[in-house]
């Protein structure tokens, strides 16, 4: 079975998180690279894992990219307000993904 390294992923999970959420904090859509959770390292390292743990693990980081991507195109649409009000669901989002790697390390020992 592949193996991840679930400190990498939890470290530019919340680096990436953190760079989003004080983007709009800001005001300063227009100067983050919004897409980039796109090219999501984690997915790719996810593809080939195998277990029942990797199901849910892989359902919580596709409902936080879709929260993201909801951000993104009310920001896109000219509705940053609407925006701002999911940001609130894509911290929780957040927190959900990063506890659930921490139980796949717990699950796989290490």
């Amino acid at each position: 079975m592949k193996r991840i390294d679930i400190d990498g992923a939890i470290r530019l999970h919340t680096l990436w998180r953190r760079q989003f959420m004080n983007a709009f904090a800001g005001g300063d859509y227009a100067d983050m690279p919004l897409s980039e959770h796109r090219s999501c390292t984690l997915a790719q390292a996810m593809v080939d894992l195998e277990g029942a743990d990797i199901g849910q693990l892989v359902a919580i980081h596709d409902r936080f990219h879709a929260i993201a991507n909801d951000i993104i195109d009310l920001s896109n649409n000219g509705l940053g307000d609407s925006a701002d009000l999911l940001l609130p669901e894509l911290n929780e989002a957040s927190h959900l993904l990063v506890g659930q790697l921490d139980r796949l390390r717990e699950q796989r020992g290490g």
